[in-house]
């Protein structure tokens, strides 16, 4: 038996092992709607259900001592190398990636159980002064139920840079991927964590629709709330979060920025700006959404990057050697084309792509863009690349911040000017000498204004506050004397 065979997880929902679902949906693949197999759905009631199972296996779990959380995060990081190649085949068939993006995928996936299995063992808190004649500490204690929400497009990863480091610090987890890719985003981290040794009742896989998802947020056992996804979707989760005196942690959309300066390479450049913004189809919160060159170089990397768009084979990721697959559904199909053609209609230049194939979409490129345009204004997470030209190196800040996201810039070119326009920039990454998508488990991720609550994930630091709670603690050797 594989790790993944469907005669575990078809129907079922996990929690204390596996058990049938009341529903079920079918698993689809992008590309061809053939269907691939069967997922079980939760309902409001299992998620309530889970959240008390959860709070209740916690206590356990974060009594183990950390050498044994450690041990579980690092054996479940030896199976996903193990098995990468069945991973990497849902992502390709169920997500619609191509396979080189499925093995980066998969490959940051292990790297986050190696990198959070030593969050175990990771001091706690620190020893702080005090006016008294006693110990003061802070250390940090796990939240207790963290429900994670993940979305599609990277659907193994996303959930797992929340999943992992809950876990390794002694938090219980309700996992609701989404429907659509509840396989690579769901079963895959359930089969690892099961293999691995996880105690039954401290992590639940629970796909299914708004209702689950406002469920695991609204539950009295979940303490925190980390989702990724849309920025409407967030601010309503936030909203509710809010109103329950709950922390939530909201990676949102992106809207992303490449600076191409005066005297980059054009060459290298329009190869960084395709791969930013038709790597998976354009469907990441980092995608390169708007390329904003200087003037003096606008005509020839326009054209280098059309010429690019052009030669980027489309189809079945699973079936041909392809640098774009499909869309995630035909619903994203016809929202890409239709921001593509309004963008036309009101003056924009096709330099390349501007069509579909099959459940695909070609790799566009837009000239003659305004600011004004769907093109440039709306977060389209699909392969589009819309140039925009700059004078001065104000003029590109500004361009660049009017924008309500603030999740990723690139700026490419002289080091020196690139320092000086980051400086002036609102984004929670800035990347120099490279294109907006990138990421790494150590590193802290988040965004400012709409991508998102300025949260972040990765690193020791950033994951300890975003899932535990500080507690103070004071020790006298003796019972202190007081007035009354």
């Amino acid at each position: 038996m594989t790790l993944l065979d469907s005669g575990v997880w078809a129907g079922k929902l996990f929690g204390d092992g596996w058990a049938d679902a009341g529903a079920t949906r079918p698993v689809t693949e992008p590309a061809t709607g053939d269907r691939l197999g069967t997922v079980g759905l939760a309902t409001a009631e299992d998620a309530a259900r889970a959240a008390a199972r959860a709070a209740e296996a916690q206590r356990g779990w974060a009594a183990l001592p950390p050498a044994r959380r450690a041990g579980v995060l690092r054996r479940a990081g030896e199976l996903l190398t193990e098995h990468a190649a069945e991973a990497e085949e849902w992502l390709v068939r169920e997500a619609g990636s191509v396979r080189a993006k499925a093995a980066f995928e998969v490959g940051l996936a292990v790297g986050e159980f190696f990198e959070c299995a030593g969050l175990s063992t990771h001091p706690q808190g620190e020893v702080l002064t005090s006016e008294e004649a006693r110990w003061s500490l802070a250390r940090r204690r796990p939240a207790g139920v963290v429900s994670v929400i993940a979305p599609f497009n990277f659907p193994l990863l996303l959930a797992l840079r929340s999943v992992a480091p809950a876990l390794a610090l002694g938090n219980a987890v309700l996992l609701k991927p989404d429907p659509r890719t509840a396989v690579s985003g769901g079963v895959v981290i359930a089969r690892i964590f099961e293999e691995a040794g996880l105690p039954p009742g401290v992590l639940h896989l629970l796909p299914g629709d708004g209702e689950v998802g406002r469920a695991v947020v609204e539950a009295p056992q979940v303490r925190v709330v980390s989702f990724t996804g849309s920025t409407p979707v967030g601010r309503a989760i936030g909203e509710q979060a809010g109103r329950l005196l709950k922390r939530a942690h909201l990676e949102l959309g992106g809207n992303n920025a490449l600076v191409v300066l005066p005297g980059a390479d054009v060459g290298k450049a329009a190869s960084a700006g395709a791969f930013g913004s038709y790597l998976h189809q354009g469907q990441i919160c980092m995608t390169t959404g708007r390329h904003i060159v200087h003037e003096s170089l606008l005509e020839e990397y326009t054209a280098a990057l059309a010429a690019k768009a052009a030669a980027l084979p489309v189809g079945d990721p699973a079936r041909a050697d392809v640098a774009l697959g499909p869309l995630i559904d035909r619903g994203q199909l016809e929202r890409v084309h239709r921001i593509v053609t309004e963008s036309v209609a009101a003056g924009a230049t096709l330099a390349a792509g501007g069509e579909s194939d099959g459940a695909c979409y070609r790799a566009t490129v837009l000239s003659g863009v305004t600011t004004d345009m769907p093109a440039w204004r709306e977060e389209v997470f699909g392969p589009v690349a819309p140039v925009l030209g700059f004078a001065t190196l104000e003029e590109a800040a500004r361009i660049v911040d009017d924008c309500e996201y603030g999740l990723s810039v690139g700026i490419l070119g002289d080091v020196g000017t690139a320092m000086k326009l980051a400086d002036r920039i609102e984004s929670g990454k800035v990347h120099i000498n490279e294109q907006t998508v990138g990421d790494e488990p150590n590193a802290p991720f988040g965004g400012v204004k709409a991508s998102g609550t300025g949260s972040r994930f990765g690193g020791a630091r950033a994951n300890a506050e975003a899932f535990t709670e500080t507690q103070w603690v004071t020790i006298r050797p003796d019972i202190a004397d007081y007035p009354f």
